[in-house]
């Protein structure tokens, strides 16, 4: 991360793709009297995924049932845990859920319930994530896994040759590492590398807050079930982890869906630290829509199929991205810029993991082959 804060974005060609697209857009939302936050039906759909979250782990303390059907209900909050990731809290993080930022705020901490910290993640994903998209050593999203390689220009090993076919193993402990390890590492490593520029004091109370939630989290979800309701243990254990390994799967693989895939590129800056591209052009070069006429599969990741549309203007509300994606797509022929998408979820799978097969014995590149 040494070229934090130094990397920049030169639009050297004078591109006018994303004054044009912006124009356009806010042109759509003005004509029919929309406003580019969330709406009613936002809000029945952030309580419907937070239910499905909290009423089966409900179900479990009040009823106590069998195995069977205790790792069921374990099922379904891992379901929801996803869901809620995707669907509330991104929006949320993003400023695009509500016009009001109290009620951003609260839903941007619905996150908390899941037992991580929304004060990483909006350095994560909105700073690094969406500024430095597929750049190496810049985007924590390609860097953040010591067995996977979803970039070339980092270091191939030998089991890489296999990432392909163990992917979605490591994919499923996704959450769990988060809530268990990666927020405290990651709160360290932003203040190492000045992501992270708060003071001192206002980084001790952040601190304080990441552990003043996750000991509640892991105190109702792990020990009260034991302790006050009686399930054994290892029951509660078995159903924490299946939780986290269906969430982690559904996290890892939508948000990778969108980036490692077929026809998306991995620029690198040059040695002074620019990127000679304009940032939304970028944008459509790192990124990829799938199953855009999917509305079951739309509604449940957040509008994540529609991850070029989400990058252009992060600040809009997932519900929109259906209605804007024509205009992103048209516009972006019209300055002949790729728009990159597979029309169905398996495509993109298979995309994927094509990917990976090939980055997995992709070598490494040297300074000159990069500069080249």
């Amino acid at each position: 991360m040494k070229l934090k804060g130094k990397v920049k974005f030169v639009n050297k060609d004078k591109s006018l793709f994303f004054p044009t697209l912006r124009q356009r857009v806010d042109a759509y939302f003005t004509a029919n009297n929309l406003p580019k936050s969330g709406n009613a039906s936002m809000l029945t759909k952030s309580i419907l995924l937070l239910l499905l979250y909290l009423v089966p782990f409900a179900a479990l303390l009040t009823f106590t049932p069998g195995l069977g059907v205790s790792l069921v209900l374990w099922f379904v909050m891992g379901i929801g845990v996803a869901g809620v990731a995707m669907s509330v809290m991104h929006d949320a993080n993003h400023g695009a859920f509500s016009k009001s930022k109290t009620l951003n705020y609260l839903m941007a901490h619905s996150v908390n319930l899941l037992g991580a910290s929304a004060f990483n993640w909006k350095l994560q994903h909105n700073i690094l994530h969406h500024t430095y998209t597929n750049v190496a050593e810049m985007d924590e999203d390609i860097d953040d896994m010591v067995f996977m390689r979803f970039s070339p220009h980092t270091n191939v090993r030998f089991y890489h040759k296999l990432q392909w076919a163990y992917a979605f193993l490591f994919y499923g402990l996704l959450t769990l590492y988060w809530v268990t390890l990666k927020d405290f590492l990651q709160f360290f490593r932003f203040i190492k590398s000045g992501v992270n520029a708060n003071s001192k004091a206002k980084n001790r109370v952040a601190f304080a807050k990441i552990i003043g939630f996750k000991l509640p989290y892991f105190f109702c979800i792990l020990v009260a079930p034991t302790l006050l309701f009686g399930i054994p243990f290892w029951e509660v254990l078995l159903g924490f982890l299946l939780m986290h390994f269906v969430g982690g799967i559904i996290l890892s693989t939508v948000f990778q869906l969108a980036h490692t895939v077929e026809g998306t590129s991995h620029p690198l800056p040059c040695e002074s630290g620019i990127i000679e591209n304009d940032w939304a052009i970028h944008q459509l070069n790192t990124t990829a829509n799938f199953a855009r006429k999917s509305k079951l599969l739309s509604w449940y990741v957040g509008g994540l199929n529609f991850q070029i549309e989400h990058h252009l203007f992060p600040r809009i509300c997932h519900i929109h991205y259906p209605d804007i994606a024509g205009i992103v797509k048209q516009t972006a022929a019209e300055f002949d810029i790729p728009y990159i998408e597979s029309k169905t979820l398996v495509k993109a799978i298979q995309s994927h993991v094509s990917t990976l097969h090939r980055f997995g014995r992709l070598h490494t590149p040297n300074l000159n082959e990069i500069m080249a």
